[in-house]
């Protein structure tokens, strides 16, 4: 393709002081994945199961001694 003349010419100040806008835009990154619960959440959650397992446990043994 031919090089296009530009309408408009560059003009330099000769004086003073020449200042330059730099527009910043956004840069878009890929998204990240986070896990709903995190992995010491999960192990507090199933330590606090197996204890309350637990304790239904013993509840349901005491009822049945009691029972008899």
């Amino acid at each position: 393709m031919a090089e296009l003349k530009s309408m408009f010419r560059e003009v330099l100040p000769k004086q003073g002081q020449l200042s330059v806008e730099d527009v910043t835009t956004m840069v878009l990154c890929k998204p990240k994945l986070l896990p709903l619960k995190s992995l010491t959440l999960e192990k507090l959650e199933k330590m606090q199961q197996a204890a309350q397992d637990t304790i239904h446990q013993q509840e349901m043994a005491e009822k049945e001694h009691s029972s008899k």
